[in-house]
């Protein structure tokens, strides 16, 4: 049987498999996937890209990580919190391991994340790591000593739905003011269109904000790094990471890593507070590489 480390991604519109030898990859293919079509489709093209990456390499994997986009709860052992909507109440892991025929283990995609630049990226001779994504949505995970930490219900490192606004703007998942509702992208471009009037795309606001033509896109980043901070300082008082890890298209952001750290040192409970924030090393490649290493 194979040595090599196998890993999926699985996202909403794309699906990446890879074969890793060590750190170095070996074999990687891309396929759409095709979600509209239904979760038995989800589960045929899970297949097809597996197969290809063993294709490549010419070895057959006998067990994988595969990264998710929603979390197994561990009582029910079913799939929720998926923007795929087709995973939702779905038994994947089960389904998966009938389908391929092998081990599977699955895990958030946030998780992938921190598990990835933990091992291989930003995150490397840190102990604690704390991987934030923030783009369309606002996740996180943790990795400790090299390992994915998922909890005792699945949710480790989920900051996204911790309350930063009481009673602010709705979320999907039936609270109000959590931190996804004010840093994720959509929210930004949102709060830019109600001082400005008019709409704007996040990196356009970016770069109106850099060259100074823009006082509502200047509000608009200010207040994403005095929110940043308030949200971020918690997970320093409680988890105290050795680094965090800012991913997605606002934590690429370059300015946040200083400004959003200097608005969380108010926060916390440290008088001289040690906050290091890093930008990822693996691109878009991350969440595959961190399904291998599960």
């Amino acid at each position: 049987m194979s040595n090599l480390r196998w890993g999926i991604d699985l996202g909403g519109t794309k699906i990446e498999a890879v074969a890793l030898n060590g750190t170095t990859v070996l074999a990687r293919h891309r396929i759409a996937t095709e979600a509209d079509r239904g979760y038995r489709h989800i589960i045929a093209r899970i297949k097809v890209a597996l197969e290809e990456v063993e294709r490549q390499s010419g070895e057959k994997a006998n067990r994988l990580g595969i990264g998710t986009p929603g979390t197994l709860d561990p009582q029910s052992r079913l799939m929720r919190g998926c923007n795929s909507t087709a995973l939702n109440g779905q038994n994947l892991l089960q389904d998966l391991q009938e389908a391929l025929r092998r081990d599977v283990k699955i895990a958030n995609d946030a998780n992938c994340f921190a598990l990835a630049e933990a091992r291989m990226g930003a995150g490397r001779g840190y102990p604690v790591v704390f991987g934030v994504i923030m783009g369309t949505g606002v996740g996180g995970g943790i990795a400790v000593d090299g390992t994915a930490i998922s909890g005792l219900q699945g949710i480790a490192g989920e900051w996204g739905h911790n309350n930063l606004v009481p009673e602010g703007n709705p979320c999907y998942c039936g609270r109000r003011g959590c931190v996804e509702t004010v840093l994720s992208g959509p929210a930004l471009e949102r709060h830019y269109e109600s001082l400005a009037k008019v709409s704007r795309k996040l990196p356009e606001i970016v770069g109106r904000h850099r060259d100074g033509s823009d006082e509502f896109a200047t509000a608009t980043i200010s207040r994403l790094f005095q929110m940043f901070g308030l949200a971020i300082a918690p997970i320093v008082n409680t988890l105290d990471p050795d680094a965090i890890i800012l991913g997605g298209g606002v934590g690429n952001i370059r300015e946040l890593i200083v400004e959003g750290a200097q608005a969380a040192k108010p926060h916390i409970f440290n008088p001289n507070p040690q906050i290091r924030l890093l930008s990822p090393e693996l691109g878009d490649s991350a969440g595959v590489f961190g399904a291998a290493f599960l």
